[in-house]
């Protein structure tokens, strides 16, 4: 039943977004009460706690093990860049309903606070593999600014494809 209840939240999220999604809602897709939803799940935190957990479980974001022996800093960065972008591409129907209704949930806030810590985790082990010279301040700051999903999400809208929106890191950070 539990499992049923995550399903439907997860579901839910994806195609209308935490702010519309209502625990009637959740207990219709889930074929249950709405008694039921509140046994399984004290609050909306402990809902978006195994949502978000759920979630990351079946969709999970690219590990930097997968390029961490690229020496060269220019190939790391495509190949980090194209892992990430690949799984924005698979999950951005949920991440642009989480990011839009992010602001109106404290303990959602909470969540995407760790996942945009991970990001930048990602983008500071990019940089890591670049000299460590006047402009690596600069490119840490590229790198953080190309794992953001609103980056991906802004050149998704002008119809940049994954590769050229690599490209235009790779030669952002070779400027």
């Amino acid at each position: 039943t539990r499992a049923r209840i995550v399903e439907a939240i997860m579901r839910l999220h994806r195609e209308v977004g935490p702010r519309k999604t209502t625990v009637s809602a959740i207990a219709a897709r889930a074929g249950v009460e709405r008694l039921t939803v509140y046994r399984h799940f004290q609050d909306e935190a402990a809902m978006f706690a195994a949502c978000s957990h759920r979630y990351m479980e079946l969709n999970p974001p690219p590990d930097p093990a997968a390029w961490a022996g690229e020496p060269d800093p220019t190939r790391r960065a495509r190949r980090g860049l194209a892992d990430l972008y690949a799984f924005f591409g698979r999950t951005s129907p949920m991440f642009e309903k989480i990011y839009r209704d992010v602001g109106e949930f404290v303990s959602l806030k909470k969540i995407m606070e760790q996942f945009d810590a991970h990001l930048r985790s990602l983008a500071d082990d990019l940089a890591a593999a670049w000299p460590r010279d006047k402009a690596a301040a600069r490119r840490r700051v590229i790198l953080r600014h190309a794992v953001k999903f609103a980056t991906w999400q802004s050149l998704e809208a002008e119809d940049v494809n994954n590769e050229e929106k690599i490209e235009l890191m790779i030669a952002w950070l070779s400027a």
